[in-house]
């Protein structure tokens, strides 16, 4: 008898919990809207087409770039997550109709964004692994849970009605930047890049399908379906995110591993070598065989076989074949010891250097003896070809791009004397991107040393204009009156000396 009683208490808790979920959860809801809303969203249309294209002509740009504003703003316009969501209600309503229908959007949708990208990278001179690009080959669980909870939130902000919501999800799951890595990966023929953000993107998008699939259902979406079907997609939802799980937690521990390598390989060096020793950095090639640890010491005393014995160590530690490269940088005494670490921080800007060469002769279009470098005071200078494609703003990023990777060095890109763009104005203030182009005009004036003429049919406008790139110390004067909205900008002959 005891046996029974807490069986019909679990049963009366499930049928009071049903009616408490359908008689204040579900009575809100209007299923046959939300459908249609769904459904207009995930359909394959010129829209749909036209606004993949731009959101992935702009993602692919900001990878090259790697500008992450940029990248947000493909994230923004994306419409891929409406076939996506609306493949999660096509499953939980095992409607096999809608499903085709979904499917055939989003993989035309995929098709011509991979299509689109890959073909802007082939014609693009920037095809090098920029930082956001790297970070879209590696994905790992914590990816996978950031989609299940984009997918439940949007999800529920499309059964709600609150579509305002989308717009954060959208930025959150990231749909379109993998597909430009993708592309990417393609046009570059770099296999890492395809596979990782390929598996990327896949997580992203079975995610969110099955964690709309979860929600739809919950909300009471094809209540004519039978506990068998209800079982059976349960099981093909757990089976999907576990399929997924496991290569991410694999990745996710690889991650975690190099990390943990990276801290006892400084440990173990530092130790060696002793208190009085200085370490200046430590690089690991993971990929290698076996694995490279370089590293540079400032150290009092040359220590013999200290490669031999610090790559033994450290196979023990890690439990794999390491190969140590140390260089050595005796500091004999304390009268002597400026001028050695001075000596060894001079291999070190010595390596800065021809990093910032590479790198800018890449972005600059032209040939790395063509970079002019000061080791001592830390300044690049290069004048870069005519890009294609590439507006004067663009050579700013690209400069701005470079002196981000090595902090502390001055970085200067010469632009050729490409057009410049136009200021517009909110009333009588310029607007935040007129304010944008006026830095970029100056940015440019300095970098060229020219004059610019400014002319705009709103005198007020060009006066304003004008007195602001003369207080940033560029020459300017209006040169006519000119006509339309906004002020225009152009170069001027030089004056004189």
């Amino acid at each position: 008898m005891t046996s029974r009683i807490p069986i019909r208490r679990v049963g009366s808790a499930q049928v009071l919990l049903r009616r408490w979920w359908a008689n204040h959860v579900l009575i809100g809801i209007d299923h046959r809207a939300v459908v249609e809303k769904v459904r207009e969203d995930a359909r394959w249309s010129p829209h749909f087409a036209f606004m993949t294209l731009m959101s992935a002509g702009i993602a692919v740009l900001g990878l090259l770039l790697s500008s992450p504003a940029v990248v947000i703003g493909a994230m923004l316009i994306s419409p891929l997550m409406g076939p996506i969501i609306g493949l999660g209600f096509a499953l939980a309503t095992f409607d096999s109709v809608e499903m085709r229908r979904t499917l055939r959007a989003l993989a035309g949708g995929i098709a011509l964004a991979v299509g689109f990208c890959a073909l802007l990278v082939l014609l693009s001179p920037l095809q090098n692994v920029t930082p956001e690009i790297a970070a879209r080959t590696r994905p790992n669980l914590f990816d996978l849970l950031v989609a299940l909870f984009s997918g439940l939130a949007g999800t529920y902000a499309m059964i709600r009605g609150r579509h305002g919501t989308i717009v954060g999800v959208a930025i959150a799951t990231a749909l379109m930047p993998p597909l430009g890595v993708t592309a990417f990966g393609l046009a570059t023929m770099n296999a890492p890049a395809l596979v990782g953000s390929s598996l990327l993107f896949f997580t992203n998008l079975m995610t969110i399908a099955a964690a709309a699939a979860m929600l739809a259902r919950l909300y009471g979406f094809a209540p004519d379906l039978s506990p068998t079907q209800t079982r059976l997609q349960a099981t093909i939802v757990i089976i999907t995110l576990v399929a997924l799980a496991v290569p991410l937690a694999l990745s996710l521990r690889q991650i975690a591993w190099e990390t943990v390598a990276l801290r006892q390989a400084r440990e173990t060096i530092g130790s060696h070598f002793g208190r009085n020793a200085r370490l200046s950095e430590v690089e690991i090639d993971y990929r290698a065989t076996p694995i490279a640890v370089s590293a540079t010491v400032l150290t009092p005393r040359y220590r013999r076989d200290a490669e031999q014995i610090l790559a033994a160590r450290l196979q023990r530690l890690l439990g794999r074949p390491v190969r140590a490269e140390i260089d050595q940088v005796r500091t004999e005494d304390s009268e002597t010891e400026a001028m050695q670490v001075t000596a060894g921080r001079g291999l070190i800007a010595e390596r800065a250097a021809g990093r910032v060469a590479e790198r800018l002769a890449l972005v600059a279009g032209v040939d790395q003896e063509a970079v002019l470098i000061d080791r001592v005071g830390k300044r690049a200078q290069v004048r870069s070809a005519a890009l294609p494609g590439a507006d004067i703003g663009s050579y700013r990023t690209l400069e701005a791009r470079v002196a981000a990777v090595e902090p502390g060095w001055t970085v200067t890109l010469v632009p050729p004397a490409a057009d410049l763009p136009d200021v517009e104005f909110d009333d009588d203030t310029p607007s935040e991107a007129g304010a944008d182009a006026i830095e970029t005009a100056v940015w440019a004036a300095k970098r060229l040393n020219l004059p610019v003429g400014v002319s705009a049919a709103n005198r007020t406008h060009a006066e304003a204009v004008e007195a602001a790139l003369v207080e940033a110390g560029v020459q300017a004067r209006i040169v006519e009156s000119g006509s339309g909205g906004t002020v225009h900008m152009t170069w001027l002959a030089p004056t004189g000396p």
